[in-house]
């Protein structure tokens, strides 16, 4: 591959949540009825190419998976349940989070598109993990990397993290 695109394109709605640490997106390729194979294989190349050490899906099925392998791009998928109480996902996913930033690998996570759930986990994480004293402050960074308001799915998410036990200094 040569030309402007062999550095592949950077996923839609991609945010650093954490400078050059941890970024969220939506699904590589788009989602739904709008997903497209080449812009996904396009978007996992930008992946690799930036350096990431990993790709987390939260999807609840293990769409494209193979993808990542085919692209030589590691991942993890914890799937985020719509129907489900959220706190035995984070209770799995928070402390891996914590072991891959402080390894100062790369992440991504990501949903099928930009979600308040999506912004709830990393809003959730920040919190979490001691890095912001508040959720209120927590929610308000989240909101302005990513030019939105985050609703009430992702404002519940913020809460469990609270009720959460944090990690060992």
């Amino acid at each position: 591959m040569k030309g402007k695109w062999a550095s592949g394109i950077a996923p839609r709605n991609f945010a650093w949540i954490i400078k050059d640490r941890l970024a969220i997106s939506e699904r590589p390729g788009g989602y739904a009825r709008s997903h497209r194979p080449v812009r996904r294989q396009e978007e996992i190349i930008w992946i690799r190419e930036q350096g990431f050490a990993r790709v987390v899906s939260l999807l609840t099925s293990p769409h494209n998976l193979h993808a990542y392998d085919e692209l030589g791009v590691a991942w993890e998928h914890i799937p985020l349940p719509l129907h489900e109480d959220p706190k035995a996902m984070l209770g799995e996913l928070y402390p891996k989070l914590a072991t891959w930033l402080a390894k100062e690998d790369k992440v991504l996570l990501h949903q099928e598109e930009l979600s308040d759930r999506l912004l709830g986990v990393v809003a959730g994480y920040l919190v979490w993990s001691g890095m912001v004293p508040s959720s209120a402050h927590a929610i308000s960074i989240v909101e302005q990397i990513n030019s939105r308001q985050m609703g009430p799915p992702g404002r519940e998410l913020v809460a469990i993290a609270l009720s959460m036990e944090k990690p060992a200094p």
